[in-house]
């Protein structure tokens, strides 16, 4: 089984990351859709969406949202907030999409697991595809330079009584974290495994899907990016004229 088909579908990955900043997510969905000038009709897809708190913060303000995630547990706990003008389904982006969105969003990381990268081209141009002619796609990804300089090659995090032993190395392709642990009355240990992705990637990849990078960001608070210090990479993304 891919390593996200297991691990996201645990407690434990949740545990583990439970202290993620709502505030500092939603100043961001703020500013981004500030930026991007986004009507309250437009039909919005959060992709990997996870438990959906984009999604629903999105919601909260008034827009359409979608979210699609490849963890059960996940859209189940999701699907708790749904309404009109919110929806959530386990689907894979490697698989067609059956509707047309004016913006859709990668978020915080959510890209690169697989272990082919061919697998990253079949996804975008399936995010492609299912783009309006005038929508938008926006990834959120890591800065990969910055990620290989500031490397913590071993640390230790105990959450609700767990200690979790993380240790993390660089590949040259990948950066791979293995997680150890024990609960339920045994030792439990996952890996995350996430392509090393540069700017010069993603723009080969979304040329190839008839996809232009519009604009770059290097934080939450859309800062320019800067290849060995920003701490995020965020592409926006448009169709290409036919």
């Amino acid at each position: 089984m891919e390593w996200f088909k297991s691990w996201f579908d645990t407690p434990y990955y949740h545990l583990l990351y439970h202290n993620r900043n709502d505030e500092e997510a939603q100043g961001f969905i703020d500013r981004l859709l500030e930026y991007l000038n986004v009507s309250k009709e437009a039909r919005v897809l959060d992709v990997a969406c996870g438990k959906g708190r984009h999604a629903i913060y999105m919601n909260e303000k008034g827009f359409n949202v979608t979210g699609i995630d490849l963890s059960e547990h996940s859209i189940m706990e999701a699907k708790e907030s749904e309404n009109d003008r919110l929806r959530f389904f386990v689907r894979d982006m490697r698989k067609p999409l059956k509707h047309e969105y004016d913006v859709i969003l990668n978020m915080f990381t959510s890209f690169g697991y697989f272990e082919n990268r061919n697998e990253n081209r079949i996804s975008i141009n399936h995010l492609a595809k299912a783009l309006h002619p005038d929508g938008c796609l926006v990834v959120d990804f890591l800065n990969s330079k910055k990620a290989q300089l500031q490397l913590v090659h071993r640390e230790k995090k105990t959450v609700d009584g767990i200690d979790f032993f993380i240790e993390r190395e660089f590949t040259g392709e990948s950066f791979i974290k293995r997680i150890r642990f024990m609960a339920d009355g045994e030792g439990q240990e996952f890996q995350e495994q996430v392509q090393a992705l540069t700017l010069a990637d993603f723009k080969e990849c979304f040329e190839d899907a008839g996809l232009q990078i519009v604009d770059t960001f290097g934080d939450y608070d859309l800062g320019p990016f800067h290849a060995l210090n920003s701490d995020r990479l965020i592409l926006i993304a448009i169709k290409t004229a036919v």
